[in-house]
């Protein structure tokens, strides 16, 4: 019957409700970064079984209740002997609270009063029938006052003496034993001599009862108290109110962070943000995370939390903003996989009318056709929209939302060419995610910022990996970032012995509004943001400029020490010979040739047509096809055949070019009998489906300009479908439109043509 009452009491009384603790974040070996008040704004630390060492166990026991481990909740013969000490007025009064008692009385403070302490005896019953021992030890350090608002052992550890609890010497442990019960008086830093005498006469007591080694005690006497209250841990404030926020309750979070590296890399970003705001530049962001565990090591959210000028409390590693050209490593990479590029490939760099738009390189210059390497390496805009063309924006699209892009997601079906340069959203987290699966031959995980509590480091790369790209492309791609010789390295670096070895790509957003530099090597990514997040750009705001001194900086101090070690050519690569001209497999006129590095059954075979052959008189005047060409008084000769559109660059250029002979005219066929039809035929001047304003008093004109192959001599212009002129391939027409919708027209000839529409208007 009476376990049956006491079940029932044990429901219709519960026990309050636990603790509401001070929020912790600790980094990866265990110690605080970051801590905040509780609701009730008291520090109140939750104290683990673990940080419980046997010294603060033996001293608050002994000095406490030293029959705790014995009695189940409430001591009779204690309470005896306080009564009669009490009624006979002998000895001092006291109250014979044991620990239990005592945990029961802070969760539930109340008046004291003889009623009330048969309710805590009520209590501490109960705690022993839901808690075990240690626990009950527990939940007493956790809530013991020191003071102020200040309360549990852990927090007096770190506040006093800068240290968790399982760290202390025992005199500091022995202090803060001894302070719960006079908590007003004896306070650290006011009344250290007090305490240190204090603690002094408990250190003789507990030697006499052979609590402690004599030499132990002996050291601790010797000890000075030089305690004083310290500010709680700050370090890491961005991720560390992200976590509080994502794990609402939880009085511990154990985060991926390295205390060392988490606070050079803030120390790092502050001074180096300081010498920029001369500039314009107020704030950076950094992100350090290490390839083999995808853990994040350092959390740079801004360069100071207390900025409020700088909105310093904004987190600029989630900051959407625009990733200028760091998307284009994994442009090319894809482009790889596909067979579509190779290093040595030639691409045009001309300006170039992509279905209306037209990219600029961002020192405004064309270099007529660069190799994919060098496109990369001077991150230029023209060739890696041609390759987004080719590959397709879906398809690259995708692989970002693959990769954990979520603005992109979004956005998707609203992506065109423009996302290569810049045009989309992005946060520092997700490209520095992007470019760790570059150092993991291409395999991508999520970032991890929290770690498992009982896991061994070894075994945390359990996350199932996303291929994006393959080990080879990955390969390629880290060879050509890992260049020195290319124009976004610093001034002042190039032969500076403490740069790197590192593959990175920077990025500039369009107005100079965002510096970006990410790098990495086999052990660590870091991405580097620097900027406002007013959006305010500034001239000077550039990511070799700008964000990449940081970065060799971040590399320097936090992975110094790395083993020299790079990436080695997966087995599925190999070498072949290309043109030196194109980068294509050579074909019957290619003497110069170099090696390049190739997917077998991958990369596009097709072989090098820079040089044509054709039959011309003998004074190289005329050019014969085989359907024409006469008996004798003719020779064969190379000429250059580029694309169009490059041709076309050239000769606007007034570089050397050289076209084919005007054919023979007295040949009746004007299509082209080698086997097709020439090269294609562009329009480049006006823009296709463009809207041009011109001013009726101004008498404005309208260019008309093509590319053609280097066998058009001549082409022929029409406007709504009305003969304009005729013109050699190179010249430059000016006519006046009409105003409306607009068709232009143009035919060679070999017989191509090409319309574009546009619609003009007259103010």
């Amino acid at each position: 019957m009476l376990p049956v009452l006491a079940l029932a009491l044990d429901c219709l009384f519960p026990l309050p409700p636990a603790p509401r603790y001070s929020p912790i974040v600790l980094a990866a070996d265990g110690s605080v970064l970051h801590a905040f008040l509780n609701p009730t704004q008291k520090w109140r630390m939750k104290t683990e079984l673990s940080e419980i060492t046997p010294a603060l166990q033996q001293a608050i026991i002994q000095k406490e209740d030293r029959y705790f481990r014995y009695h189940f909740g409430v001591n009779p013969i204690a309470i005896v002997q306080a009564a009669g000490r009490n009624i006979f007025k002998k000895g001092r009064t006291t109250g014979a609270s044991t620990i239990t008692m005592q945990v029961a009385r802070l969760l539930e403070p109340k008046e004291r009063t003889f009623g009330n302490k048969l309710l805590e005896m009520l209590r501490a019953v109960q705690l022993e029938a839901h808690y075990s021992k240690p626990e009950i030890l527990q939940l007493y350090l956790n809530l013991v006052p020191y003071g102020s608002n200040i309360e549990g052992v852990k927090s007096a550890a770190l506040l006093y003496f800068q240290q968790p609890p399982d760290y202390l010497s025992l005199a500091q442990t022995v202090t803060l034993a001894i302070i719960p019960n006079q908590p007003r008086v004896l306070v650290l830093g006011k009344n250290n001599e007090r305490i240190l005498a204090e603690r002094n006469r408990w250190l003789r007591q507990f030697q006499q009862e052979h609590l402690f080694p004599d030499q132990d005690i002996e050291d601790a006497l010797n000890e000075p108290l030089d305690a004083q209250r310290h500010a709680a841990p700050t370090l890491a404030p961005h991720l560390a109110r992200r976590l509080v926020s994502q794990f609402p309750g939880q009085p511990i979070i154990h985060s991926t962070l390295q205390r060392s590296p988490q606070a050079k890399a803030e120390d790092l970003t502050k001074n180096y943000v300081r010498r920029l705001r001369e500039l314009g530049i107020s704030q950076a962001a950094v992100l350090v995370v290490n390839n083999r565990t995808r853990a994040v090591e350092a959390y740079v959210g801004s360069a100071d939390f207390a900025d409020a000028a700088g909105s310093g409390q904004v987190d600029g590693v989630r900051a959407i903003r625009s990733p200028g050209s760091t998307l284009k490593p994994f442009l090319y990479a894809l482009a790889v996989d596909r067979g579509i590029v190779t290093p040595k490939l030639k691409l045009p760099d001309v300006p170039t009318n992509f279905s209306g738009f037209r990219p600029e390189n961002f020192d405004k210059s064309c270099a007529g056709e660069v190799t994919v390497e060098r496109a990369l390496t001077y991150s230029l805009n023209i060739p890696a929209v041609r390759v987004l063309a080719d590959v397709g924006v879906p398809v690259f699209t995708d692989k970002l939302q693959a990769a954990g892009f979520k603005s992109v997601a979004k956005a998707a079906p609203r992506l065109g060419l423009s996302t290569i340069l810049g045009g989309c959203g992005a946060t520092l987290e997700e490209l520095t995610g992007l470019y760790a699966a570059l150092a993991d031959g291409g395999n991508y995980q999520p970032l991890r910022n929290t770690a498992p509590v009982e896991k061994q480091a070894s075994a945390l790369k359990t996350q199932p990996s996303t291929p994006l790209f393959s080990p080879a492309a990955a390969f390629l791609i880290t060879d050509i970032l890992a260049q020195r010789t290319r124009p976004d390295l610093p001034m002042g670096y190039h032969n500076n012995r403490h740069l790197p070895k590192i593959a990175w790509k920077t990025g500039t957003s369009y107005g100079r509004r965002d510096a970006w530099s990410i790098g990495y090597n086999q052990d660590y990514t870091i991405g580097v943001w620097v900027g406002n997040f007013s959006g305010q750009g500034s001239p000077a705001l550039t990511g070799a400029d700008v964000a990449s001194p940081l970065l060799f900086d971040l590399f320097n101090t936090l992975a110094y020490n790395s083993p020299n070690r790079w990436a080695v050519p997966p087995a599925t690569l190999d070498f072949r010979l290309v043109c030196a001209e194109t980068g294509l497999v050579p074909g019957e006129h290619c003497p110069n040739q170099l090696i390049d590095y190739y997917l077998p059954g991958t990369s596009s075979a097709r072989h090098c047509e820079h040089l044509k052959e054709a039959l011309v008189s003998a004074d190289g005047t005329m050019a014969y096809c085989r359907a024409c060409v006469p008996a004798a008084g003719f020779r064969r000769q190379l000429f250059s055949n580029p694309l169009p559109e490059v041709l076309a660059f050239r000769e606007a250029q007034g570089l050397p070019s050289t076209r084919l002979p005007q054919h023979n005219p007295a040949c009746r066929l004007v299509r082209d009998t080698d086997g097709g039809a020439g090269a294609a035929l562009a329009i480049t001047s006006p823009l296709d489906h463009a809207e041009y304003v011109l001013d009726r008093k101004e008498k404005q004109q309208m260019l008309l300009s093509c590319a053609a192959g280097s066998e058009v001599r001549q082409v022929f212009w029409y406007v709504n479908d009305r003969f304009l002129r005729a013109a050699s391939a190179t010249e430059r027409v000016f006519f006046r439109p009409p105003s409306g919708p607009v068709k232009i027209s143009c035919a060679d000839d070999h017989g191509r043509n090409v319309d574009i529409r546009l619609q003009v208007q007259e103010l």
